[in-house]
């Protein structure tokens, strides 16, 4: 695959989206320049520097790594334009102000490369009318590029070519997009807020519509509209405050001021709620109200008749929330025909999403799967539209929001296109075939993009009616037992994958790893430990391991404590490269697994850490020993250094169960090192991974010789407990965090021995395993343990 060069990105305007796209272009190594105007006094550079020490500041941090701020760097347009000379991509996300970036375009012209990208970050402006301000050499070379707020965490990129956009700048940036910013690319027609915005906003206005017509208040249509929809958790008001309502309304008057022609045009009127909130300065979030507002630690909703705040909490019947849980087409059927207010309000904004979706399908999209995943990547949703619709009965849907048209039920008279009751669609039941997603402007099925840059995901996102294999049913399987499948893809390396909830490490984990690294030997260059979903491993299968601790005590847990830490091991000394192909939660026994890989190749978003003393335990499966080996060997390779003050990074790590929240802090906690491959698309991890095993195994790959290294010892045992004495004694951590403390401390220090004694990873684990053990039989750990099992969360005792 030859890839667009991308040596250096220029971003034109350091507000909101253009700073947290130049620290998302950082987050991936990509040497960026972040211009705005010239500041009128002190130093010119005042705006841009301001910008980029408020992104050390924002929740979530757009950051991975927020010394990583550094790396951006600051220009204005006075002073600096002829860096641009040396920018492959230019960004431009300036205010949506269609004169002032017309006149940016005309003053950066002249400092343009010849070959460079030149995109704009629009919500929502025409991109056609951008390009012609260019000069006739560049407009080939513009389009629009959209990301989603924020940029970091956001999914979705919507890119907007011009009818004079070369078709081979949007290959070279949809390339650049997915693999290196590791993003969903959708390609959308030059309209009014292009796909998902287009999409997405007329929801919310219809939800509000319907919500108003219901008689619903703003908590249970959240309620309604979050998680039990398959919606993002925020819902819709919430959404809608969190997004800013003043960034709302921008949009919806970019509907309103073109799209006078609009079936749908009456709902886009400014809801009356919306308005006089914005009129009071209450917009969402950032002005601490909007729909919400949070007093204390108490959330308030306002009540539109009273015109005041009053207590939220308002929930889904239990009624409808069980017509929610219930397979696609008795959902809408038992939603539609129910006389239950909430069940009608939810049946009413799914029939207008239908209904929207497929009357302006032909205008914003080439295809029914531009919209739907635009949908999935922007909006948060388990299923886009069509999606929906398909899955729930193509027919008979359509017939049921066609009686509703006609009925004056509906927000618009506009009929279904015909195509959705007759022809290919209305014969394969559906948008989305194994050939493609439907295109109203050619008649047929369009097959998924066939960019090279696709092929490194050997099991993309997948839509409903595409009848893409299950990554867990595809290949030559060699073992599987009820937590664990063991598989090559290729016959050349072999994939164990864990299959259980959350991937907790079982015995039977155990048994399929030790089996794994069996065969791999035998048969395969290596193993590479993946699954298809966005966990790693959260950690041990405490459960799974209850009827043993009932029947026989901590005594009985601790051959089974062995059985992992001899799995470690195994995975550590294999005979072949194993490697973790790390994608969201790794903690606990997670962690431990990967970092006693040969390599770990993780995702941007892999959140790693051992966070075992939530549950009043210390880590058990050698993730102790590591932090000691680690120190050790850092000390090593600094001579004359003390040994605890490599030691010391790793041990507040455990102890205070550190989590790193992106692939880049795990490394500067230790859990990833040099040599470890962070990758920014989820979906190419696994060949990634695939490709580090053939090429360790091609160099020649040897595991570590068995070695013995020195420990801190008592001396630095003392000093940290004398840490602990304050921190206790202060109020900042309780007793039995005290007792957690003093025995990580007492296991990564080596025990009761002197400073530089020589031991071995078995020595430390046996070490833990009797802290383990006896921690089990503690009072507090046990309430730890059940309260975690009961309601989810960290019992702080």
């Amino acid at each position: 695959m030859t890839r667009f060069k991308v040596r250096k990105v220029a971003v034109l305007g350091a507000g909101v989206m253009g700073a947290q796209i130049a620290a998302h272009l950082v987050n991936v190594r990509v040497p960026v320049v972040l211009f705005d105007l010239p500041a009128k006094e002190g130093p010119k550079n005042a705006i841009v520097t301001k910008a980029i020490e408020g992104l050390k500041k924002l929740k979530p941090s757009p950051l991975g790594v927020a010394d990583d701020a550094v790396h951006i760097q600051a220009a204005n347009y006075d002073e600096h334009s002829e860096l641009l000379r040396g920018c492959d991509l230019i960004i431009e996300a300036i205010a949506e102000r269609m004169d002032w970036k017309l006149a940016l375009y005309e003053r950066i012209a002249p400092f343009v490369a010849p070959h460079a990208i030149v995109a704009s970050n629009t919500s929502g402006l025409s991109i056609t009318r951008l390009g012609e301000a260019l000069p006739a050499a560049m407009r080939e070379r513009f389009c629009g590029i959209h990301f989603f707020n924020p940029p970091r965490y956001m999914q979705l990129v919507e890119l907007i070519p011009t009818p004079a956009t070369r078709a081979e700048i949007l290959d070279q940036l949809e390339t650049f997009c997915t693999t290196t910013l590791g993003k969903g690319v959708v390609r959308a027609k030059d309209t009014p807020n292009f796909i998902a915005n287009r999409v997405g906003i007329a929801g919310m206005l219809a939800t509000m519509i319907e919500a108003r017509k219901h008689g619903l208040s703003f908590d249970v249509v959240d309620d309604l509209t979050g998680k039990k929809m398959g919606r993002a958790s925020s819902g819709t008001f919430r959404t809608a405050d969190v997004v800013g309502l003043d960034t709302m309304a921008h949009v919806i008057k970019t509907m309103q001021d073109t799209l006078h022609g609009d079936p749908f045009y009456a709902t886009y009127a400014t809801p009356p709620v919306l308005a006089g909130l914005i009129e009071k300065g209450a917009l969402g979030q950032k002005s601490g109200a909007g729909f919400y507002k949070k007093v204390g630690k108490d959330i308030l909703r306002l009540d539109p008749d009273k015109g005041e705040y009053v207590p939220a909490g308002g929930k889904a019947d239990p009624i409808v929330e069980r017509m929610l849980k219930k397979p696609p087409a008795e959902r809408l059927k038992l939603l539609r025909e129910s006389t239950n207010p909430q069940a009608q309000f939810v049946w009413a904004i799914l029939r207008d999403a239908f209904h929207y979706a497929a009357v302006h399908l032909a205008e914003i999209a080439d295809s029914a799967r531009h919209v739907d995943f635009a949908m999935r990547r922007g909006f948060g949703m388990k299923q886009g539209p069509f999606e929906l619709w398909q899955a729930a009965g193509w027919k008979q849907v359509a017939q049921w929001v066609k009686e509703d048209i006609d009925t004056g039920k509906a927000l618009s008279n506009a009929p279904l296109p015909a195509w959705v009751f007759e022809g290919p669609v209305a014969e394969h039941g559906g948008v989305h075939s194994a050939h493609g997603s439907w295109s109203p402007a050619q008649q047929r099925f369009l097959p998924p993009t066939p960019l090279p840059v696709y092929q490194r995901q050997l099991f993309p996102e997948s839509l409903v009616g595409w009848n893409q294999a299950d990554p867990l049913d595809v290949g030559t399987e060699r073992f599987r037992n009820e937590d664990i499948r063991v598989w090559t893809p290729d016959g050349q390396v072999l994939v164990a994958s864990i299959t259980c909830k959350l991937h907790l490490i079982s015995p039977a984990v155990t048994e399929g790893l030790l089996k794994a690294v069996e065969i791999a030997e035998q048969d395969y260059a290596g193993l590479v430990i993946w699954s298809p979903d966005d966990v790693f491993s959260a950690g041990a299968n405490l459960e799974a391991l209850m009827p043993v601790f009932m029947k026989h005590g901590s005594k009985g847990i601790a051959p089974e404590e062995k059985k992992l830490q001899d799995m470690m091991l195994r995975l550590r000394y294999a005979q072949v490269p194993v490697v973790a192909a790390m994608r969201g939660l790794a903690l606990g026994g997670g962690c431990e697994i990967a970092v006693h890989c040969a390599r770990r190749v993780a995702h941007m978003e892999t959140y790693v850490g051992l966070v075992e003393v939530g549950v009043g335990l210390i880590p058990g499966g050698g993730g102790l020993a590591y932090i000691a080996r680690r120190a050790a060997e850092q000390a090593a390779a600094a001579p004359g250094t003390d040994l605890l003050a490599f030691l010391r990074e790793g041990y507040l790590a455990a102890a205070m169960a550190k989590v790193g929240t992106s692939a880049l802090e795990s490394r500067k906690l230790g859990y990833l090192i040099d040599g470890d491959v962070i990758v920014p698309h989820k979906d190419e991890l696994l060949h990634v991974a695939i490709g580090q095993v053939k090429a360790m195994a091609d160099a020649g790959w040897r595991p570590p010789l068995k070695t013995l290294f020195p420990v801190a010892g008592r001396s630095a045992k003392a000093t940290i407990q004398a840490q602990l004495v304050a921190m206790r004694d202060g109020g900042q951590i309780s007793a039995h965090d005290y007792h957690l403390g003093s025995a990580i401390a007492d296991v990564v220090c080596g025990g009761d021995v002197d400073a530089g004694t020589l031991v071995s990873e078995e020595y430390l684990m046996t070490l833990e395993r009797k802290h383990f053990c006896a921690l089990l039989d503690h009072p507090k750990t046990q309430e730890r343990i059940m309260g975690m099992l009961q309601t989810g969360k960290p019992v702080r005792n």
